[in-house]
């Protein structure tokens, strides 16, 4: 596990493009955290470094988006924040093994799904933990505190998360 501080929407696009910078087909890639930690800003960052075509905007209301990429698999962007069980996530008839795959709210959703992922957690620490679901204000900038856990042989290695906190 490894913590790193994100202090403003353009570095956690940076954290982003950091992780896209380590992913390979049939990776997936699990963001937790409460409404506008900064979950579909990290995708967006990761999309741009992948050259997805188009704009990374927050799956909600259709549960998933697929990003077509020049020459590469494509990303695959899920809000899971509906979704009860991995079986309901099952049933979206995502193409795991051919495509990157990015799913928000999936705390819990991967069982039997994959055996390697790699796990983000993003916090507001002066929201706590009772804070609502409000979402941001855009015009305020809250510093994050986002830790990475590996699962998996896959991303038993995080040393290029701490090479980024250095």
């Amino acid at each position: 596990m490894i913590q790193l501080a994100v202090d403003s929407p353009e570095r956690m696009e940076q954290l982003g493009a950091l992780i896209a910078d380590q992913l390979r087909v049939g990776d997936l890639v699990l963001l937790n955290g409460e409404l506008g930690a900064g979950k579909t800003t990290l995708t967006r960052g990761l999309g741009e470094r992948l050259g997805v075509r188009g704009a990374v905007t927050s799956p909600t209301f259709v549960l998933a988006r697929t990003h077509p990429r020049e020459g590469g698999a494509p990303l695959v962007h899920v809000d899971a924040y509906r979704l009860s069980s991995a079986l309901e996530l099952d049933d979206l008839d995502i193409d795991f093994e051919g495509s990157i795959v990015v799913v928000e709210w999936g705390a819990g959703l991967l069982d039997g799904l994959t055996d390697d992922w790699l796990n983000v957690d993003i916090v507001r620490p002066a929201a706590g933990p009772s804070m609502t679901l409000e979402p941001l204000d855009d015009d305020l900038v809250e510093p994050r505190e986002v830790t990475f856990t590996g699962h998996g042989r896959r991303w038993e290695d995080l040393g290029w998360v701490g090479a980024a906190r250095d």
